[in-house]
């Protein structure tokens, strides 16, 4: 008898405990090897200076670095959105368009999908300096996706964009990716922003890997089964006595539930003494909370 077999994901890229210093600044310092598997989406998050960006450069070749990069495709086929895209102020938009795709949008059927998916057919005849932050962004998308690369880096995607305008673009960002097989490497210090999109992820602090893996695999690990977070009020903090309490926002009680019975006694006495709570099982912020304090707590 012979058992069903599955055949194992390619790995995309693998970086071999890479090192990057600035003089003498120890930029980044992963310490230990980590696999991007073909069709990976990793979120890489962490607070600014933690090595979000050098990172990405390292992979692209464009800062010198120590250890070993194994890439299953070439720098100059991975495609990249990095943090800064300025484009000439005074030319209309369909003309920097062209540019770049190398002929008229209407030869092209994908990037015409693309302004059709993210609503830019209104932005066409405008100048790239008349463009809405919200706007240039996604420009700066429909450039980067027309690459239909295997792999693709985007470098704080949303940044500088209010909160509506970033879950706007991040919701299409997602909607894109989840009918199409492809690596993502994002990076990202608004963590909810990445729920609908990535399955991995790679904690970094100070240029050290917290922790890298599957989103729900790290879950469990830092927080259990799942976690009901309630304000911290003097009827919640006698729950503290009885329960286990994970860290949280410090205006926040955060229960870390092993198992649905000792779930459901939380909520019922939370319920029976008219207290908000909200439940989650996914919940990337807390996670890295108590993720970064078992860190620092081993170290």
């Amino acid at each position: 008898m012979t058992g069903v077999q599955t055949c194992a994901l390619p790995i995309l890229l693998r970086l071999e405990d890479v090192q990057v210093r600035f003089k003498s600044k120890l930029a980044l310092d992963l310490g230990r090897d980590i696999e991007i598997l073909d069709g990976d989406r990793v979120g890489i998050i962490g607070s600014n200076g933690a090595g979000k960006t050098t990172l990405l450069k390292a992979v692209l070749g464009m800062v010198n670095y120590r250890g070993k990069i194994v890439r299953d495709i070439s720098p100059e086929k991975i495609a990249v959105h990095m943090q800064q895209n300025d484009y000439i102020e005074t030319v209309p938009i369909r003309i920097i368009l062209e540019m770049i795709i190398g002929g008229p949008i209407k030869e092209n059927p994908l990037v015409q999908e693309m302004i059709q998916f993210f609503e830019f057919e209104e932005c066409l005849k405008k100048r790239w300096k008349h463009l809405s932050g919200g706007q240039k962004q996604r420009l700066t998308l429909i450039l980067v996706l027309c690459q239909e690369s295997p792999l693709t880096l985007f470098d704080e995607v949303t940044s500088g964009l209010d909160f509506e305008t970033r879950q706007r673009l991040m919701d299409k960002l997602s909607e894109w990716y989840a009918q199409r097989q492809s690596t993502v490497l994002i990076t990202s210090h608004y963590y909810a922003e990445l729920d609908n999109l990535v399955n991995k992820i790679l904690f970094l602090d100070n240029g050290k890997v917290i922790d890298y893996g599957k989103r729900e695999e790290l879950f469990r690990k830092y927080c259990g089964n799942a976690i009901i977070i309630c304000d911290r009020t003097d009827l919640s903090q006698t729950l503290e006595k009885k329960h286990s309490v994970l860290h949280g926002p410090i205006n926040k009680i955060v229960f870390g539930c092993q198992n649905e019975e000792e779930e459901s006694q939380i909520t019922k006495k939370l319920s029976q003494n008219n207290i908000n709570y909200r439940r989650s099982n996914n919940d990337i912020e807390i996670m890295t909370i108590n993720a970064k304090a078992a860190f620092y707590k081993e170290v």
